[in-house]
C-alpha cells in the first residue's frame, strides 16, 4: 500500500468513524433532554430524575473498563457499530414506556433503558477516540491535537444540537414519536458499517484481566484528574441547572433546551478552536503538563464566583447566563487538552485499553456528578451544587500538578485496517 493510498484510507476511516459518532451524539443529547424534561413535567423530583440516569453512568464505567479489551480483541468496528445498534434498541425500549405504570416501576424501566444507552454511548466514544490515535503518526503531535480537537469539539457541538432537537421534538411530536424517529435515523446509519475495515484497533496478543488496569503513571494521574474534572461539571449541569431554569426561573421547554443547546454548541466550538487559540496564547507547541495545570486551576474560580454571585443576590438570570458562558470556555480548554494528552501518553498497540481505562474514570466522574446533582440540589439548591463543583475542580487541579510532559516518540507505521 503506497503512502498516498494509506493516507486516503486513513482519511476515509476517520470520516466514517466521525460520521457515525456525530449521528449517535445527536440522539444521545436529544434523549437526555427528552427524558429530563418529560419526567420533570410528570412531577418527578430532582433526585428521582437523577436516578433515571444512574444506570446510564454506572454502565458507562463498566463499558469503558471492558470496552477497551473488546476493541483490542475484536476490532473497533465491532464496538463502534455495536454501540449504535444498542442505542437503537434503547430508544425503542424507552418509547414503549407506559405512563399508567406505577412510578417505581417506571423509574426502574427507564433506568434499564438508560443502562443500554450508557453502554452504547461509551462503546461509541471509546471506539471513535481510539481510532484517531491510529490514523495519526505518533510523531505528529500537533496534527494529533488538531484532529482530536475537531472530533471532540464537533461532538460536543452536536450534542448541543441534540439538546435542542430533543426539546423541539418533545414539543412538536411528543415523547414516543420523537424516540421512534431517532431510532429510525440511527438504524440507517448502521448500514455504513460495511465500509469500515474489520481489523482496525485489533491486536493479536491475548490480554490478561490484570492488564485492563493501566500501568502507566501518566494515564493513571490523568484519569484521576478527569474523574474530578467531569464530576465538577455534571454536579450542577445534569439535573440542578435545567431544573433550576424550569422551576425557579420559569423557563419553557424550548427555552431550557435551547439555552443548554447553545451552551454545549459554544463549548464544542471552543474545543474545536482550542489548538489555534492555545497556539496564539502560548509557544505554538503542543500542550504540555503546565497547560492543563493552568486551565484547571483557572476553572476552580468560576463555579465559586457563580455561587457567590447568587448568594449576594445578583440577578439569577444574568449570573447563570454569564457564569455558564465563562465556565464553558474554560472547561472547553480543559477538555480539549485532556483529550489530547491521553493519546499523547499512549502507544498505538495499547490505545483501546488506555483510552477505555481513561474514559472509565470519565464515566465515574459523571456518575458521581449525576447522583450528587440531584441529591445536593434537592437539599441545598443550585448554590450547593456549585460549591461541590468548586471542590471537585480544586482536587482535579491538585492532581494535575503530578503530570509530566509527554515524551517525543518514534513514529509507528499503521496500515489502515490490514490484518
Amino acid at each position: 500500500m503506497t503512502a498516498t493510498t494509506a493516507e486516503r484510507a486513513n482519511l476515509r476511516n476517520y470520516l466514517l468513524v466521525t460520521a457515525a459518532y456525530w449521528g449517535f451524539t445527536v440522539t444521545d443529547g436529544a434523549l437526555r433532554m427528552l427524558v429530563l424534561l418529560h419526567f420533570n413535567q410528570l412531577g418527578y423530583t430532582p433526585l428521582q430524575i437523577a436516578s433515571l440516569f444512574l444506570f446510564y453512568e454506572i454502565f458507562g464505567v463498566i463499558t469503558n473498563f471492558l470496552g477497551g479489551w473488546i476493541g483490542s480483541q475484536f476490532g473497533l468496528k465491532v464496538t463502534l457499530y455495536g454501540g449504535i445498534g444498542l442505542q437503537v434498541f434503547a430508544l425503542v425500549m424507552t418509547a414503549l414506556l407506559n405512563p399508567s405504570w406505577p412510578v417505581g416501576f417506571g423509574v426502574v424501566y427507564v433506568m434499564a433503558a438508560q443502562a443500554l444507552s450508557g453502554i452504547a454511548k461509551d462503546l461509541t466514544k471509546m471506539s471513535s477516540k481510539s481510532a484517531i490515535r491510529l490514523v495519526v503518526p505518533q510523531d505528529a503531535q500537533s496534527s494529533l491535537f488538531k484532529w482530536v480537537a475537531i472530533l471532540t469539539g464537533s461532538k460536543n457541538a452536536l450534542k448541543g444540537v441534540g439538546f435542542f432537537v430533543g426539546a423541539a421534538l418533545l414539543a412538536s411530536l411528543g415523547f414516543v414519536k420523537a424516540l421512534l424517529l431517532m431510532a429510525g435515523g440511527l438504524f440507517l446509519l448502521l448500514l455504513t458499517g460495511v465500509l469500515l475495515p474489520k481489523g482496525m484497533g485489533k491486536i493479536k496478543a491475548k490480554v490478561k484481566f490484570k492488564q485492563l488496569f493501566s500501568k502507566s503513571e501518566e494515564i493513571n494521574i490523568l484519569s484521576a484528574a478527569r474523574f474530578f474534572l467531569f464530576g465538577s461539571r455534571d454536579v450542577w449541569f445534569v439535573v440542578g441547572l435545567p431544573v433550576f431554569l424550569r422551576s425557579s426561573l420559569g423557563w419553557s421547554f424550548m427555552q431550557v433546551g435551547g439555552f443548554l443547546a447553545c451552551w454545549v454548541i459554544g463549548y464544542g466550538t471552543i474545543q474545536f478552536l482550542a489548538p489555534n487559540l492555545l497556539r496564539l496564547l502560548g509557544s505554538g507547541q503542543p500542550p504540555q503538563a503546565r497547560t492543563i495545570q493552568f486551565w484547571t486551576s483557572f476553572l476552580t474560580a468560576v463555579p465559586a464566583a457563580i455561587a457567590l454571585a447568587l448568594q449576594l443576590g445578583v440577578s439569577p438570570t444574568l449570573t447563570i447566563v454569564g457564569g455558564l458562558a465563562l465556565f464553558g470556555v474554560v472547561f472547553a480548554f480543559n477538555s480539549a487538552v485532556h483529550s489530547y494528552l491521553v493519546l499523547a501518553f499512549t502507544e498505538d498497540d495499547k490505545v483501546a485499553l488506555n483510552v477505555g481505562f481513561y474514559y472509565m474514570a470519565n464515566s465515574g466522574g459523571r456518575l458521581a456528578g449525576t447522583v450528587l446533582s440531584g441529591l445536593i440540589y434537592q437539599l441545598f439548591g443550585l448554590v450547593g451544587c456549585l460549591w461541590i463543583s468548586t471542590f471537585f475542580v480544586l482536587v482535579a487541579a491538585l492532581i494535575s500538578f503530578r503530570l509530566p510532559d509527554p515524551k517525543p516518540v518514534q513514529a509507528i507505521a499503521w496500515k489502515a485496517g490490514e490484518e
